[in-house]
């Protein structure tokens, strides 16, 4: 039976689904940061990047979609995020995807695919741009590229249930479990100044790209997922139907269904 969770009643009250154990996990020492990864399962690999106030157990309902078939999951935690510290500069989405590049580094990584939701998106977009070599394919999910594809902030009962999912989360794992509303007003000013990539750097992008968007995103424009499909070269747009912002939680089979469609065509699963 397909599960339905669109407020996000269950979300806010249980959290993801839990996690398998990991076959391997740690942490990663780069510029500044602990980055926390763990690893399951084996194949060719893929990579998860959680949105921003989030943290790498989001992907529950996902994990076990990937291991199925075939593949290798890597979980991060972006910095500042869930297990993974934070020093006091201010956060960028390049410093993120170089955080990406070092755990990949550290586990020998000479390839791999990105699933992204929301700020872990265009974390996975910039690796693409900036080491392609290093990325298999990229599944942009839920994010904008440049300040005109966000909407206006507009409250919720579904956005503040995961808020306050968030800030427990951040209570229970962050190293600075006292300082989440410093570390909220960091990533959100993060998000009013980022990203700011033009068209023409768009166009230079190489690596096969899905564009994901739900009907009803809380923040990011059908427009702008018009223009960032239009802009990337070969890349394609899906739209998903009957969902939000936070579709991996509320209809995981429908998400994970074409997830795991575009990674069997850019990185298929070991049989």
């Amino acid at each position: 039976m397909e599960r339905h969770d669109d407020d996000l009643s269950n979300f806010e009250a249980h959290g993801a689904a839990p996690l398998p154990p990991a076959d391997d996990e740690g942490y990663v020492e780069n510029d500044g940061a602990r980055i926390r990864y763990a690893t399951h399962g084996a194949g060719p690999p893929v990579i998860l990047l959680h949105g921003g106030l989030g943290h790498s157990g989001n992907w529950g309902y996902q994990v076990p979609a990937l291991l199925k078939s075939g593949r290798q999951v890597v979980l991060i935690d972006s910095r500042g995020h869930g297990r993974s510290t934070r020093d006091l500069r201010r956060f960028t989405y390049e410093l993120m995807a170089s955080d990406v590049l070092a755990v990949m580094d550290a586990l020998r990584l000479k390839k791999a695919a990105v699933v992204g939701w929301s700020d872990g998106a265009c974390t996975a977009l910039i690796l693409a741009m900036k080491v392609p070599d290093r990325i298999a394919g990229v599944f942009f999910f839920g994010c904008n590229m440049d300040p005109s594809g966000a909407k206006e902030f507009v409250s919720t009962p579904t956005i503040d249930r995961c808020f306050r999912r968030h800030a427990k989360d951040y209570a229970d794992l962050s190293t600075t479990p006292d300082q989440f509303e410093a570390f909220v007003e960091a990533v959100s000013e993060m998000m009013k100044t980022e990203p700011n990539y033009s068209a023409a750097a768009l166009a230079d992008i190489r690596v096969p790209v899905a564009i994901v968007h739900s009907e009803h995103d809380d923040f990011i424009k059908a427009e702008h997922a018009n223009y960032l499909a239009g802009s990337i070269p070969g890349a394609e747009l899906i739209l998903l139907a009957g969902v939000s912002h936070f579709a991996p939680l509320q209809r995981p089979e429908l998400f994970n269904e074409v997830m795991c469609d575009f990674l069997d065509r850019v990185l298929p699963g070991k049989k």
